[in-house]
């Protein structure tokens, strides 16, 4: 694991829109994805996410904005609770008035973090590339999607077993379902042979 991608992509995040982070967001944020009621959507999760994207920042029209992004995009995560990427994406718009952002930026950067609710196609290049990294996971060597899938399970606890794997196998079958899990064609070459192997695993 790549100990200095964090700090590196914290501040490559916010010198691409020029700005200067508030005082202490930063450990604010990983405080958060450190949470004990996580288990996927944790630090590990947000380290994985930055990893995918740093090679392909190439893709983004706006990189600060897609990298911010992520880093918000699970601020906010409750198992049992509802509206969790509206508030996520709530804290990200209030970091950015903080540090002075105006004009276009904190409505994208509110409409990448809605994109990872995964319940409507991406409608944008961004919007494409952020979303494709959140399921970057789909794609992952066998062990790593199998522990992904545990780790999910240990969020959801508290559900019954036959209600949990009820609704788990109709969500990743929906992915299954789609004509393409992943949006740009760098991700489709990488993730989506992969991703498809795993989930159909997963929903047998």
């Amino acid at each position: 694991m790549d100990e200095h991608l964090l700090e590196r992509s914290w501040q490559r995040a916010w010198a691409a829109l020029s700005l200067r982070a508030p005082e202490g967001l930063m450990q604010r944020l990983l405080d958060a994805w450190a949470e004990s009621q996580r288990h996927y959507h944790s630090q590990q999760h947000l380290h994985e996410c930055l990893a995918l994207l740093e090679p392909a920042l190439d893709l983004a029209q706006h990189p600060g904005e897609v990298e911010l992004a992520l880093w918000f995009h699970d601020a906010v995560y409750d198992p049992q609770g509802k509206g969790n990427e509206a508030r996520s994406a709530d804290w990200a718009v209030e970091a950015l008035a903080a540090a002075g952002a105006s004009g276009d930026v904190p409505r994208r950067v509110r409409a990448l973090i809605m994109a990872t609710c995964h319940d409507a196609e991406p409608v944008d290049d961004d919007a494409r590339l952020l979303v494709d990294i959140d399921l970057g996971i789909l794609g992952a060597d066998p062990a790593r999607f199998a522990e992904y899938d545990a780790q999910v399970r240990e969020e959801y606890r508290w559900v019954p077993g036959w209600l949990y794997r009820r609704k788990r196998k109709e969500v990743l079958a929906g992915f299954l379902a789609r004509p393409a899990i992943y949006g740009t064609e760098r991700f489709r070459d990488r993730f989506e042979g992969r991703a498809r192997e795993n989930l159909g695993t997963a929903v047998e």
